[in-house]
């Protein structure tokens, strides 16, 4: 990417975290960010210290059940029984007596007065109320009926989520308007009463006694759901099974004895009277799963008592945070490789979340972790869209400027390499393959020059589709010559038998041409093909201005002569022995020679190629066999039987070069013997 593009990318990047910073300060996203909370809690609950995750010891939980009610036989509880309660209770110095039902209605039964005289016997009940917000907007307080709000305190318990769609509950809400009248929720009012203490909130900070206790921005209070015992099913125990007791072991105790042995369960601890049955539909989703409202209550308290370990972090560190992961994310600019990229970020992320995750496990630190991750996450897609844009245009300008005169095997590999477009080359071994019409001269000679350009169109047109089939980078046209070669820009193990089988359509393909170009009276085509395989340095070369996807080096330049040496044998196609030692498993092919090409000392078979393996048959076949034989004469020098040999082929193929040619020698040879220390490497004098 350009200068330019990065310093927009970094505005960008900017403006994308001061929106997450903004929206993280106004919680537009609590949804996600509580279900986040869901899981880091979770987490510590089998990870923090003991003591800091076990329930608190000064809560009971009194509570009803359905066993209860079984035995009851009848719903809901009566307020007589609830009196009995309350007196046993306060005779067993419960220090607070926190009544977790609503009784904002006149009992239809005549029961108010027995229960007004125990509440106020008992001196220390706490009720439940209902604060009435509309809106935002603290309007009153729906409490007890008169008869029993008169003689005991009350607390509001309107505890609900704080998203309007995700019904999982982690903090309480002090509303601020309700705390400057004196009206706490149920919880704060408990552990007033508990502490001897009155509740002061001031600048985010909730007081009560020597308990100080922090809370977020919206005077939100985070609750700690303690670690609880198996429920030996492999589950977890409700809490009211750990630091609870069935109302029946109290209620329907008859031996006041009894009641005193239970004493050192109540005295001195804040006791909540609640409903733990189905019936009473109280249950509410929570960090831990469901959990009934009596023992949410019991939570909130216990985090009370412990002044609050879950402590919103203060908004320079949130800030601080988000800074960190904004030029982090940021600093990935500077990798152009998507993988790399990606990985980098992704383990930037990683990072962010294990952090964040360790603070809220070890120490209680709650940092947002929502909206700096969707501002992470549309901070990668920036990026990688960014790179994806220039890299388009990037590929699109290669496809303009180099696809109509480099094969399209290179454009593609430029497009995944851009680098490449840059001069210099690599040394692989490859497969270089040169062709030209045999006899061109005459060839052109019998067209007009429009007539010679439509052929030659024609010719090159199906050539170059063969060898494209077949994975090649057509180098070059030069004039009725080919130019090609594989194993580049593409890395290709069987580069050398690619080669070998283009090669052999294209023979096929040109006795097709020629039959067609006879038919319509123009003049016949034959084609000499030579290939060579190995090292040879292939890349751009040229000048800054232009330049050439090519191949150069010796192995280039035996190809070449290979193809003109065919001309020497009246063969098609020759390949050396470097390419036959690659392909020699794959197609079949007959010994022509070994000889030095024009320009070169050092001594080459080479074979000409046939077809594919097992696919040469019938006559063909035959004749191969018995040059062979011919050939194994000759080299020992019995040329009288090798010339019989060769004749046999030529009978059977008239127009075959390689059996007249050796023909031609052995005459030679039986008239004008070699000396006696010739090698038999025949010498080419002319390039083909």
């Amino acid at each position: 990417m350009g200068n330019r593009n990065k310093i927009y990318d970094s505005l960008a990047i900017l403006l994308i975290f001061l929106a997450a910073a903004a929206l993280e300060y106004q919680e537009s996203f609590s949804l996600i960010e509580d279900e986040t909370l869901s899981y880091r809690h979770l987490l510590r609950i089998y990870n923090a210290p003991p003591e800091v995750t076990a329930p608190s010891e000064d809560i009971l939980i009194l509570y009803t059940d359905e066993d209860f009610y079984e035995d009851y036989d009848k719903y809901p509880l009566r307020r007589t029984d609830l009196a009995t309660l309350i007196s046993r209770l306060a005779a067993m110095d419960a220090k607070v007596i926190a009544v977790d039902m609503m009784l904002d209605f006149n009992s239809a039964y005549g029961e108010d007065p027995t229960l007004g005289l125990a509440f106020q016997e008992a001196g220390n009940v706490l009720l439940v109320s209902q604060a009435e917000i509309v809106d935002g907007e603290y309007t009153g307080m729906n409490l007890a009926i008169d008869r029993f709000s008169a003689i005991t305190t009350h607390g509001y318990s309107n505890i609900a989520a704080n998203s309007a769609i995700s019904e999982s509950i982690v903090r309480l809400r002090i509303h601020d308007q309700p705390a400057q009248v004196g009206e706490w929720p149920f919880a704060i009012q408990a552990v007033a009463q508990f502490l001897d203490a009155e509740p002061v909130l001031k600048d985010g900070v909730l007081t009560i006694g020597d308990h100080i206790i922090a809370l977020d921005q919206f005077n939100d209070l985070y609750i700690e759901f303690p670690r609880l015992r198996s429920d030996g099913a492999g589950g977890m125990a409700r809490l009211h099974n750990v630091i609870g007791m069935p109302a029946s072991e109290i209620l329907f105790l008859e031996d006041e004895e009894e009641l005193e042995d239970l004493s050192f369960m109540v005295a001195g601890k804040i006791v909540l009277i609640g409903e733990v049955a189905e019936i009473a539909h109280d249950e509410f989703e929570t960090p831990v799963g469901n959990v009934y409202g009596v023992s949410i209550i019991a939570d909130t308290i216990g985090t009370l008592l412990k002044s609050g370990p879950l402590k919103a972090a203060p908004v320079w560190l949130e800030c601080l945070s988000l800074l960190l992961l904004m030029v982090a994310l940021a600093a990935t600019q500077a990798i152009s490789s998507p993988l790399p990229r990606n990985l980098v970020s992704l383990g930037i992320v990683s990072a962010f979340l294990f952090v964040t995750s360790l603070l809220y496990v070890q120490a209680g630190l709650i940092l947002s972790i929502s909206y700096g991750l969707l501002a992470s996450i549309l901070v990668i897609i920036l990026i990688n869209a960014r790179y994806y844009l220039a890299e388009m245009g990037q590929k699109a300008l290669i496809r303009d400027a180099f696809g109509q005169y480099l094969s399209p095997k290179v454009v593609a590999d430029l497009m995944r390499d851009p680098d490449k477009l840059s001069l210099g080359g690599e040394d692989r071994e490859m497969t270089a393959f040169f062709s030209d019409i045999a006899g061109f001269s005459s060839f052109s000679e019998k067209m007009t020059p429009t007539e010679l350009v439509n052929a030659l169109n024609e010719y090159l047109t199906e050539m170059c589709e063969v060898i494209v089939n077949y994975e090649g980078t057509v180098d070059k046209f030069e004039g009725d010559a080919i130019i090609a070669f594989w194993g580049a820009p593409a890395v290709q193990p069987d580069h050398a038998a690619l080669a070998c089988y283009a090669s052999i359509d294209m023979q096929k393909s040109i006795q097709l041409l020629d039959k067609r170009f006879a038919a319509e009276g123009r003049p016949r085509v034959a084609v000499r093909m030579g290939l060579n395989t190995g090292r040879m340095v292939v890349g751009n070369m040229g000048s800054a201005q232009r330049m050439d996807y090519t191949i150069m080096g010796d192995s280039v330049n035996l190809a070449s002569r290979l193809e003109g040496a065919n001309k020497a044998y009246g063969s098609d196609i020759m390949i050396s022995s470097m390419t036959y030692d690659h392909v020699r498993d794959v197609v079949d092919v007959r010994e022509l020679d070994t000889l030095r090409v024009v320009g070169k000392n050092e001594p080459i078979k080479v074979y000409q190629l046939l077809e594919r393996k097992g696919l040469t048959s019938g006559p063909l076949a035959d004749m191969v066999a018995q040059f062979e034989k011919g050939l194994a004469l000759y080299n020992a020098r019995n040329y009288q039987d090798a010339k019989a040999v060769f004749t046999q082929c030529q009978a059977q193929f008239p127009d075959d070069g390689p059996s007249r040619v050796y023909i031609n020698r052995c005459e030679l040879f039986l008239t004008t013997p070699p000396a006696a220390d010739w090698d038999g490497i025949f010498n080419l004098t002319e390039k083909g």
